[in-house]
């Protein structure tokens, strides 16, 4: 079937061209026989996602379904799920897209807090999706995305039944299109508001800051649902594919990168230690295509950024951001990692163009140059506020700025550096211990492939500094031959007042470092053990 997008009549009332559903139609429009999806053996053009979106559309108002209305999913990698983001964008709905690993408690209280009346899942989560049945009798309408699930109805299927109409978008920019929801290491997650302005500023930051080209191919093994997905829509402002694989394997990555000559690609610091690991023992694999391989999510270890340059070229870039301000606060550009140091490569960069950072002290005050202060935010990238969260809303947003929990400082040449966060500092015989710091020290030792540093509550020190390190495969070296290495670079301040060995560095469903579980796993075995001077 030809499927096209006419000019709305004059009559028609006019729409904010400014908005993330009209780029969305635009790309459509613009690239109807490019191909904007690949997945193993599928390939979906533009002009088949724009037909895919809207018989969506027309099925949420079969539904019922308002302007306004929250509709969920919780599905691995697959064109369908973007499908239906894209369908909430430009429809004015709202999205909320569960992550995969979260557990039921927690996918419960997004669906409840929500307040979601559509959700859809793939056959692999059929448990969870009859579980949440019993538990979320606010949910009307239950969907799979297979047509092979054995108790819900294919909503792929039921779209069918619709014929492709005109895209239009009523959403408006301060609508709230997306609830993303934090990863909930400080309690309850909360539901961040973003706006149609929000996303599209994101998007506009992803293009600004990359310099994507015509066509460009995007390799997405990380959860589209989260931070990868973000530069799904950038992708497709430029008329390029987007990749999809179903979780992260490095050497898919690597076959599928020469195969389909992927140009970029968005990882989070342990897959790229996954990708380095098995470079070392692959050498003649190379990805030559690959131009900008985007880290975020969490810190990266100095020492492995500069294998990485080693091993794939002037490909890094490095952005910082969170879910109240999505993933483009500060980048550290590709040509900042090829004149960088060890120090250097431990910066999270400048800021985005058009987003304004500060360091402020508990009084709102600016600090000085190297001093260390909260990273506040200001710019269109924000979001609206956390859901039926009046009181932490006024607090996060204080003084006009987005208070977003992370200490950094500023050095002279306006490069920033994340020293932890504010609730992670340590504080250890009166002094202030910034885990990052630590973490870095750690990392330049040649055994070392990964660390954590975390405060344990300590009678004598008020809290004890504390590493959890993962040592590269083969490799030896003591606790107390890592503990002075970094008494000889930070001095006997920051130097560990114990250390564990361990074989990963447990991670959040978000993929950030669980401090939490390893305070928890190691608060005992700290009172049996002898303690650093």
């Amino acid at each position: 079937m030809n499927y096209a997008i006419s000019t709305p009549p004059a009559a028609l009332p006019a729409r904010d061209s400014g908005t993330l559903g009209t780029w969305l139609i635009s790309a459509i429009e613009r690239f109807g026989d490019r191909v904007a999806f690949i997945q193993e053996q599928r390939r979906v053009t533009y002009r088949e996602l724009g037909a895919s979106i809207s018989r969506a559309i027309q099925c949420f108002d079969a539904l019922g379904l308002k302007r306004g209305d929250v509709v969920a999913q919780l599905s691995g990698n697959r064109p369908e799920v973007f499908v239906i983001v894209a369908a909430a964008y430009v429809h004015g709905l709202r999205s909320v897209t569960l992550h995969p690993a979260a557990g039921l408690a927690d996918h419960v209280h997004v669906l409840s807090d929500a307040g979601a009346k559509f959700f859809v899942s793939e056959a692999a989560y059929g448990e969870r999706a009859a579980a949440l049945r019993e538990h979320c009798p606010g949910v009307m309408h239950w969907r799979s995305h297979d047509e092979d699930a054995p108790d819900l109805p294919c909503f792929s299927a039921e779209a069918r039944a619709f014929a492709p109409q005109t895209l239009r978008a009523h959403a408006q920019p301060e609508d709230v299109v997306r609830l993303s929801y934090t990863g909930g290491t400080t309690g309850r997650s909360k539901g961040v508001q973003l706006s149609d302005r929000a996303v599209l500023t994101n998007t506009l930051l992803w293009l600004a800051g990359l310099g994507l080209p015509d066509g460009v191919r995007y390799l997405c093994p990380a959860p589209i649902s989260h931070g990868a997905g973000s530069l799904v829509i950038p992708t497709l402002a430029r008329g390029g594919t987007v990749i999809l694989q179903r979780g992260f394997d490095a050497a898919r990555f690597v076959a599928d990168a020469r195969t389909h000559k992927a140009q970029l690609s968005w990882l989070v610091p342990t897959m790229l230690y996954g990708l380095l690991d098995y470079l070392r023992e692959h050498p003649d694999q190379q990805m030559r295509s690959v131009q900008w391989l985007v880290y975020s999510a969490a810190p990266a270890a100095p020492e492995r950024l500069r294998e990485a340059l080693q091993k794939l070229g002037p490909v890094l870039h490095q952005s910082y951001g969170q879910t109240e301000a999505p993933n483009t606060i500060l980048m550290l550009e590709r040509a900042d990692h090829v004149r960088a140091d060890l120090k250097r490569l431990s910066a999270a960069g400048r800021p985005y163009p058009g987003v304004t950072v500060a360091l402020l002290d508990e009084q709102g005050a600016e600090v000085g140059i190297g001093e260390v202060g909260e990273i506040c935010v200001q710019g269109p990238l924000l979001m609206s506020g956390y859901l039926h969260q009046e009181a932490q809303t006024a607090e996060v947003l204080r003084g006009g700025w987005l208070h977003t929990g992370d200490l950094g400082r500023r050095e002279g040449d306006g490069l920033y550096y994340i020293v932890g966060r504010k609730k992670d500092m340590i504080i250890s015989g009166g002094f202030n211990v910034y885990p990052r710091e630590v973490e870095d020290a750690l990392t330049q030792h040649p055994a070392v492939c990964a660390a954590a540093v975390f405060g344990i509550p300590h009678p004598k020190w008020g809290e004890a500094v504390t590493a959890a390190v993962v040592l590269h495969p083969a490799a030896k070296a003591s606790a107390a031959e890592l503990i002075e290495f970094v008494r000889q670079r930070k001095g006997p301040v920051c130097a560990p007042k114990a250390l564990f060995f361990i074989d990963a560095i447990p991670l959040t469903a978000l993929e950030k470092p669980d401090k939490k579980t390893l305070i928890e796993r190691y608060s005992d075995a700290l009172k049996e053990m002898p303690m650093e001077p």
